[in-house]
């Protein structure tokens, strides 16, 4: 993944349920009448495992991840994990359900990644089910490369990136259709609903900021600074509404492709 970041399960699952609700959307959506192997692909903590064994009783389901410690979570919670770099995992056998909430959208060229994904799925019926955030130009995220190249940790955070742009959907329909047997494409914004201190900002400690801050570590006094100033800057993207709420629009980008 680009940065590297190194995932904090704790932090991450802070927001667990929002985090979680479009993982359930798509697997509402995702039509197989048997599968007998399912692979959550980027399955970090395993959230979304235990709906895929509720949905598939019947398969062998294994999550695939490269963070240790988001995997020891999901073992820790019965199910069979992998340790891979999901840019360049391949199954030893195709797969049915390949399944990946809020991953690949780390990745680099999905031009070659999403048909070399479609090549791992079992012939004649395999689906390959994806939901990525579609938010680069949202302040959440925009406001990161930034404020990174603005204040004294500029040169520390130098080259330092979060997940990549996510093209528009007509660019993956394009990609798509002519290698897929059906696709459906759609887009979907949630209107999360957030309180506490600075939400927005420890929203964003448990995905798309820590390659920043991981870049921050062994500087105390810059990681206060940016973290700071990014927190100051979240507060006035996404103020707080009479009743002490703040509102997160975050928009999402689903496919669903079967072969």
């Amino acid at each position: 993944m680009p940065g590297n970041p190194v995932w904090d399960p704790e932090q991450y699952l802070r927001f667990g349920e929002e985090r979680l609700r479009p993982a359930l959307d798509l697997l509402a959506r995702v039509a197989h009448p048997g599968p007998r192997r399912v692979v959550d692909l980027g399955c970090g903590a395993g959230s979304a495992m235990p709906a895929l064994r509720a949905r598939f009783p019947g398969a062998e389901l294994r999550g695939v991840d490269g963070s240790a410690s988001m995997l020891d979570k999901a073992r820790a919670a019965g199910f069979e994990t992998e340790r891979a770099d999901i840019a360049h995992w391949a199954p030893a056998e195709p797969v049915d359900v390949l399944f990946s909430n809020a991953a690949l959208h780390w990745l680099p060229d999905h031009g070659a990644l999403f048909p070399r994904l479609l090549g791992t799925l079992a012939p004649g019926g395999g689906v390959l089910a994806v939901q990525m955030p579609h938010m680069h130009a949202a302040p959440v995220r925009a406001a990161q490369d930034r404020l990174a190249a603005e204040g004294p940790w500029a040169g520390r955070l130098s080259g330092v990136k979060s997940a990549p742009p996510v093209p528009d959907a007509a660019e993956y329909y394009d990609l798509l259709a002519p290698r897929t047997a059906a696709l459906d494409i759609w887009c979907a914004e949630y209107l999360h609903v957030l309180r506490g201190e600075a939400p927005v900002a420890r929203w964003a400690m448990g995905s798309s900021l820590r390659p920043y801050l991981d870049a921050l570590d062994g500087k105390p006094e810059l990681r206060k600074g940016f973290l700071a100033a990014y927190t100051e800057e979240t507060r006035r993207a996404y103020p707080p509404r009479a009743d002490g709420a703040v509102l997160l629009p975050f928009r999402r980008l689903f496919i669903l492709a079967r072969v």
